[in-house]
């Protein structure tokens, strides 16, 4: 029965995406949140759990945004002990769900960098990987070399809503550095995914495979011949 439990953890992965813009980090998750490697085998889809940090979330009905882009990444000064008190919940309601699955698009680390770039601060995470590695959290880093990020803009503005946030591509080759040197000190396990040689589909494979995430998932197989 343990070998069984161990076993079925292996299609229950805790993973968080890091890397800067342009490098699919969203769309490699939300193809590993819907991975068949995971949920072959439903009728109905299931609500995904998948969270970001890039989020505009800090609001309520006590404390009304100080800014208009106030996400755990970009929050203001006046707004630090409310962003922290969210990390601290989020953690808190993973651990109180630890027997699922969950996909984290950009997390701590990109909050150090943000911070770190526009606030000159750097908040100290260890609190949060401490519980991150008693979770067995696994880190996927996205980057791709210097050199295609032109082509990578090309593509990305012939469907995106905000043109303008592609105008200076240096700021992300800087993010990207300054988040490898970040994720060096990380305790979790990480892996470096260069996304220029990938499709989505390739990168979301790559991750499952590292992540050890068998081919099949004969548990959902087996509850749908139970139907």
């Amino acid at each position: 029965m343990q070998n069984e439990t161990i076993a079925e953890e292996s299609y229950l992965p805790k993973v968080i995406f890091e890397g800067t813009h342009l490098t699919y980090k969203t769309d490699i998750c939300f193809a590993i949140a819907e991975s068949p490697r995971i949920v072959k085998g439903r009728i109905h889809r299931y609500h995904l759990p998948l969270i970001s940090a890039e989020w505009e979330i800090l609001d309520s009905l006590e404390q009304k945004p100080i800014s208009k882009r106030n996400s755990l990444i970009t929050f203001q000064p006046e707004e630090e002990e409310y962003a922290m008190e969210t990390y601290r919940t989020w953690i808190r309601l993973i651990e109180l769900q630890r027997h699922w699955y969950w996909v984290i698009d950009r997390f701590h680390i990109s909050t150090r960098s943000h911070q770190l770039i526009h606030a000159k601060k750097d908040y100290q995470f260890d609190w949060l990987e401490d519980r991150l590695v008693a979770l067995d959290f696994r880190l996927v880093f996205c980057t791709r070399p210097r050199e295609t990020f032109e082509e990578a803009r090309r593509e990305r503005l012939t469907y995106s809503e905000t043109p303008s946030n592609y105008d200076n591509l240096q700021k992300f080759i800087d993010e990207q550095e300054l988040m490898r040197e970040l994720i060096k000190n990380s305790r979790l396990k990480t892996l470096e995914v260069d996304v220029s040689k990938h499709t989505v589909d390739s990168a979301t494979n790559h991750i499952l495979d590292w992540l050890g995430v068998p081919k099949t998932n004969p548990y959902m197989e087996a509850r749908m011949k139970a139907i």
